[in-house]
Parts: structure tokens; sequence; C-alpha cells
């Protein structure tokens, strides 16, 4: 751990003066007088990387996070030598390069304003017990900026005037401030003077943030190893940061099935066979909709990977298939600890191709996990996450599991102080030998990738589906996660809902949390807010130790069972509108949760918020965090926002009391939003969509809305038959226009559109479809304002009095 007196700079060699510069295509080399370089590289206007080396020459440059499909091109680029710096101009950045120093100063091309700037900027310190350096950053913090991002932090979502590290670790029953937990996440987001900024330190060693804690006009980044790497991403919208960086470090690789997106019950563990089948049933008999069970590490036999424990599941595929035919997906647990056995088939095959991690001095890296002692995988080696994916053709392609969760793959393990691998440990790191120094926080990544692989590659012409607890920068392209071993308790509530907020906020949207937590027992009522709170995370999971009792829908009472039904009902209506918003994260990176300031950076009063989120662009959702409430204050965001409820319209901009006895909780929607809803289901599939209704709230003024659609499965979509329909909602003081633009070769299920109008201020006098008048009898079923379309429409347009 770096120390305060560190953080003064003490004993640090500082890079000299600019000596020669180089031009190489997008590349720029400023070479200094005592061997340091810094490289520049304009990957595009707004993105700019920037790395430095210590000799005079760079290493081979290699990186996990990058994805290869990543946007590359620029508008403009020129370059100036001034007499005391160079310029770097683009169309979106202006970039100056002081020739004493190498300090860098980053401005807004079109205003000139600045943007982020170097403090002593670039420092190292040479690392005699390990080799190479520790190397540094520091940045000025500006007047009011604010910092936000990390990945899965459990704490505040600003994090300004705190300091943390990444490093990937096994953190049973963390707490608010542990640090750190799961993942290692380099990414944050500078916000001042209504400006906003990314930077990405792609830098796998274990890894340093100081927001402004140790000096209060001082942000810095280090790292105990590797090089200074940084890519600085401008907005000036965080959205804009957001949708750069996910650019960069790859979109999810295909959208998800849509079943993945429904309620998944898991437990540790859920065995033998009668037990899963009893709780299966349950849900179907007390109707409530569930898509996915989960076996846990006690269906394998004696915790080996890739088997089954026969006096559990005597026939796996024939209970896959049954519970299949009852609508529930099997989803099997993997661990990357393959138990020593000379029996075992698994290790065998290991052990004969050399597939495992050794020791710097030649043994097997040995530890203990749940089988008892393992050896580990070098999924850094492309020919082990070969190996890896092929492993998965009996679980998947035969017996018919449905998706895998990645467990334990920080990589955990027991019974040793760090709680990992020893840091002599050596890895492939495709090509680029190492110690587990540099792989250790991308080791479950690269699980993850060659599971991703192994089921893509058995489960198609489906999609797979993976989760993984551990992840670095670019692991969302491959699958979803969850936020670890958390608690039953109320902070944990709070916890889990800014834990998923910053990670859509870091580019890995589709998360969610053990619902009702993992270890202890939650009461009925924080089970009932821990579900209203999920049934609006892209990853909707209920899971517990097994330890502290039951955690199912139906464990506590007939009260909070109705609530949890009625809440995950809901989220089965919404599969629309959250699938939409899945394309939108899939096709152009747009987080699938935006935290207050996302959604408005330029109001003051978002930036230290954390209750409340958008859900996709137009639902307002705001948890109760605390016992014995019948309601809470919130902030309600600028602009008119519907209550769901009971459709009473109010102004946002401010903070409000908002009702929420134990059956309901504060859920708002855009005023102009037109929201896509299905018939409830008990799971995915169950039913044909014939008909599909459109939540229409009326607008004195204009939205857009969006409803995308395919298959809900395979690869169709990326051919272009998927049907992606655009709603222009008009509205005047008696009059409403929605206009509807269609693209795609996808033809749905519905033909019809049930279009439900809330909160019409006048009385309906004439309604034209496409031009052609309608008979008003047509309208009002029930006394509500409501028609039915046909899907293809150009035009409704309602005229009242």
């Amino acid at each position: 751990m770096i120390t305060n007196t560190d953080l003064e700079y003490k004993g640090n060699q500082l890079p000299a003066n600019i000596v020669k510069f180089k031009k190489d295509v997008d590349t720029l080399y400023f070479f200094t007088s005592n061997d340091v370089v810094l490289q520049i590289t304009i990957v595009r206007d707004s993105v700019i990387r920037f790395r430095y080396t210590t000799t005079g020459s760079f290493e081979k440059d290699f990186s996990y996070a990058i994805t290869k499909y990543a946007s590359r091109g620029y508008n403009k680029l020129e370059i100036e030598e001034h007499t005391n710096a160079f310029q770097i101009t683009t169309s979106k950045l202006i970039c100056n390069i002081n020739k004493s120093d190498l300090k860098v100063s980053i401005f807004d091309a079109k205003d000139k304003s600045l943007l982020n700037q170097d403090e002593i900027g670039f420092h190292w310190e040479e690392s005699y017990e390990h080799g190479g350096d520790i190397v540094k950053m520091s940045k000025v913090s500006n007047e009011g900026e604010s910092y936000y991002g990390l990945g899965d932090k459990s704490e505040h979502m600003n994090l300004k005037g705190k300091r943390f590290q990444n490093w990937a670790t096994d953190s049973y029953a963390y707490g608010k401030e542990t640090d750190p937990i799961y993942k290692a996440i380099p990414f944050f987001i500078g916000l001042h003077h209504k400006k906003a900024y990314g930077i990405f330190f792609d830098n796998s060693f274990r890894v340093f943030f100081d927001f402004a804690q140790e000096k209060r006009n001082v942000t810095s980044f280090w790292a105990h190893g590797g090089e200074m790497n940084y890519y600085f991403i401008y907005g000036p919208k965080m959205n804009d940061v957001i949708e750069n960086y996910t650019d960069l470090t790859g979109k999810p690789h295909s959208l998800p099935p849509l079943w993945a997106l429904g309620f998944h019950q898991c437990k540790w563990s859920y065995y033998p066979e009668s037990k899963v089948k009893e709780v299966t049933a349950k849900f179907r008999d007390l109707k409530i909709p569930c898509d996915a069970i989960y076996l846990d590490i006690d269906y394998m036999e004696g915790f080996r990977c890739f088997t089954w424990n026969k006096d559990y599941f005597p026939d796996p595929k024939r209970m896959v298939k049954e519970l299949a035919d009852q609508g529930f997906k099997t989803v099997a647990i993997i661990d990357p600890g393959i138990k020593v056995d000379k029996d075992y088939w698994v290790y065998q095959e290991g052990l004969k191709n050399d597939y495992f991690c050794r020791r710097a001095d030649g043994p097997y890296m040995k530890g203990k996990v749940w089988p008892g002692e393992c050896y580990f995988p070098d999924y850094t080696r492309p020919d082990v996450r070969e190996w890896w994916s092929g492993l998965f053709k009996e679980l998947i392609e035969e017996i018919g599991v449905k998706g895998v969760w990645n467990d334990m793959n920080e990589p955990a393990v027991m019974e040793v102080p760090n709680k990992t691998f020893p840091d002599d440990v050596r890895h492939d790191y495709d090509g680029n030998p190492c110690s587990h120094r540099k792989a250790h926080n991308i080791y479950g990544m690269q699980m993850a990738r060659a599971t991703y692989h192994g089921l893509k590659k058995f489960c198609y012409p489906k999609r797979p589906f993976v989760i993984t607890r551990s992840a670095y920068s670019g692991t969302q392209r491959y699958t979803s996660t969850w936020t670890g071993d958390n608690v039953a308790t109320w902070e944990h509530l709070w916890i889990a809902n800014i834990q998923v907020q910053r990670m859509a906020m870091s580019g890995f949207s589709f998360a969610g949390s053990d619902i009702g937590g993992f270890a202890e027992q939650p009461s009925g009522e924080l089970f009932a807010r821990w579900v209203q709170l999920g049934a609006f995370h892209p990853f909707f999971r209920v899971h517990s130790s097994g330890d502290h009792g039951d955690q199912e829908p139906w464990s506590f009472d007939e009260e909070v069972t109705n609530v949890v039904r009625k809440f995950i009902e809901l989220r089965y209506q919404l599969l629309p509108y959250l699938y939409t918003a899945f394309w939108n994260y899939v096709d152009h990176g747009e987080p699938l949760l935006k935290s207050m300031v996302l959604y408005d950076q330029d109001d003051q009063q978002t930036h230290y918020r954390t209750d409340e989120f958008i859900f996709g662009n137009q639902i307002l959702i705001c948890p109760i965090l605390e016992p014995n409430a019948k309601g809470r204050r919130m902030f309600i965001p600028r602009g008119k926002w519907y209550n769901f409820w009971n459709d009473k319209v109010v102004k946002g901009g401010r903070e409000m009391w908002a009702d929420a006895d134990i059956d309901s909780m504060p859920f708002f929607i855009k005023a102009g939003a037109i929201i896509p809803v299905y018939p409830v289901q008990q799971y995915v599939g169950e039913k044909e969509i014939d008909q599909m209704t459109l939540a229409v709230y009326y607008f004195e003024g204009k939205e857009d809305s969006q409803l995308f659609d395919d298959a809900h499965d395979g690869y169709d979509y990326i051919k272009g038959r998927y049907s992606l329909r655009t709603f222009k909602l008009t509205g005047k003081p008696t009059e409403l226009i929605i206009q509807q633009h269609k693209e795609g070769k996808y033809i749905t299920t519905y033909e019809t559109f049930k279009v439900n109008i809330h909160g019409l201020p006048f009385e309906i006098k004439e309604v034209q479809i496409d031009n052609v008048q309608i008979p008003l009898e047509q309208i009002k079923p029930n006394g509500k304002n409501s028609l039915v379309v046909d899907k293809n429409f150009n035009e409704i347009h309602i005229k009242g009095v």
C-alpha cells in the first residue's frame, strides 16, 4: 500500500525536458532527456490515450480490456509546437504537453474551457522488491469536481474525498466501506462546471485511486507495476463518456435471451432432485412467475466441476427436461478450482496437458477450495480457454443446462491470509508471461470468457447466459454479474442499490444483487422491499446461503408473498420495455440504469443523490430503504412525471414526499413516455403475445419512445430480423398525435396495439388513424381512454374539446 508519505511525492522520479518529437499517423511520441517517453494516440476526436515508459522503449502493447471492435478514427488532427509546449488539436479536444516536464492540460476545443490538468503529473518509483516501477499520476481536482464509477465499490455514489484500491477479493459479508471487493474496474468519471470526462487506467496490477482525500485539490491514481497507460474520454455529457468507454472496452457480444431477464431463484443449495422439484412446483402452484432455478456446488460429486452427484440427481438430463417443460431453465455453478484427484477426468486432462498454473519455482499452484486441494487452470492461455470451453459439451449440449454461473474466480483460495494465489504464481497472459501480481485482476474475466465461448458453442443457435462474480473492464462483453456475498440488512439494501447503479455507470449494466441477502436471514419486510428494488435491476435473482432459513417468495407470510408476486408480475409486464433498453445497451452502450447525476448532470442537486435512479430512459424508481416506512422523501428530476399507482402528475427538480406502504414503492413514469407492456406470464414464452399494450402518458410537448422486438433468442436479429419501432408523441392542449417509424424484417407475433392513454386533459371529439376517422364508440371501454389499432399504423391523431 502506498503510504501518505508516498503521496507527498518524496523520493519519486519525474520526467525531464522534451528533447525530441515524432509523429506516426495517429500516434505521437515525446522523448525526454532522462529516457521517459510519452506516447499519445488519438483514438477518436474525444478519446486520447496516454502511455508512458521510463526506459526509452515500450513493452509489447497488449490489453484484455480493449476490444478489437472499438471505434477508431478522427475528423481533425493538428500538432503545433510553441515555445513552452506542444499543442494537439482534434475537433473535440485541445491537449497541451509542457516541454519542461511532460505535464498535460486538456481543454474543450469548442469553448477552450479547461477540463483536466496534471498536478505533478506522471512520476514513478522503482520497486526493488518486485522489479519494475510503481507508476503514478496526479491531477488537479477542480473546484466543485465530483467523481463516479469504479464498478462495484460499496460506497456513496460520489467518490469525492475517498480512496480505493482494485484487487479482486472474495469479500464474504462485506460492509459499506469494505475495500477492495470482487471487481476491478479502473474507470472513473470526473464532473465539474457541467462537463464530464472519463479516465480509464488500463493497468491490471493492484491499482489505487485517491479522489482528493490526501490533498483536497489533488486526485491521483497509481499501480504497483506495469505502465502508466490511461485513456482520456470526453463527453461533455456523462452518458457520452460511458458510451465511449463501453465502445472502447466492448459492448455485450449479444442480447441476452429474454428468459434471462425474468425472475431467478437460487440457494446454496437446492438438492436433491425432489427438493428442486418441490420449489419449482410451488412457484407454479402459487402463480409466482419464475424462469430459472439454480444448482449450487452440491449438485456435483464431491464438488468436482463437470460431474453430478448421482445420489442427489440420478438422471440430470431427464430432470432438466422436466423442468424445461414447466418453463424453468436450469443454471449450474462452475468454479475454477479443479480437485486434485487422480481418478477425476478433468484433473487428468489438465495434468496431462500442463494446463494448470505453476509457482515460480516449478510446482503447480495448490490451494484449498470447496473440493479440498485444487489446481487452477491458467485461463490466460488460449489453449487452456479452448480446453475449458470444450468441457461444457455434456452439461450444455447433452444435459440441457441453459446457463452457467462462475463463482470463486477472483480467484478465491481458503485458509491462506491473502485469500488468493501467492504473487509468485506464473501466467502466460496470452504470450506475455507474468506473475500473479499482473494477472490477478483479470483471472475471473478470462475464466468467464472461456465459459462464455463454451456455452456459445454448445447452446447454439440459442444465446449463451453466463454470470461471473469477479470482473475487470471489458468483462461485460461476455457475461452478466452480481454483487457477491452480501448480508440480509437494511444497509445492504442501500449498498445493492448503489452498486448496481455504479456498475451501469462503469459500462457493466447487466448486474444485480443477491436479493434478500446471501448471509443471515431477512425479515419479511426487508425481503419484500428488496424484491421491489430487484424488479428494476437488470439481473433479478434471489440467492441465499441457506444457513439461516428459507428465502423463497412464500417463506414469510401471506402478505409478503402477495407483495413479492405483485412486483415479480410487474417485472414480467415490463419485459418489452427492459428488452428495448437492452437493445440500446448492446447496440451503442447506453447504460440500462441511470443515476440522477447521469440523468441530469446540469442540476447540482443530483450530484450527491444515491437512492433514486432511472430504469431505462423513462421510469423513475426510488426504493424504500428503511423499516416501518409508509413512504419517503425523494428527489424528482426536472420535468413532469406520472405517479404509476394513481396517475397524478408531479413537477420535478425538487424533493417531495411519496407514499409507499409495504405493497408499494415510489415509481414514476416520464410524461410523454409510451411504455410497452406484456400480459403477466409465469415464464417467458408461456403465452404467445397476440396483442401488445402501449401505456401512453400524455404530455404537452414532444417525447420519443422505442419498442424493440425479435425472436427473444438466437442470432437472427443480427441479420436484420428484428422489429424496431420509434414512437413520436406530440401533445397539445386539445390534441395528441402519435407517429410511428418502423424498421427491421422481423414479423412480430402480435398484430395489434392496445393503446391506453393516461392523463388526457380533454374530452375526445375525434380520432383519426392514418387519416381515417374511427367511431368514438371504439374509445373508452370501461370508462378509460383506450383503443385498439393495427400494429403498423403510421399516425394516431386524437382531437378534443
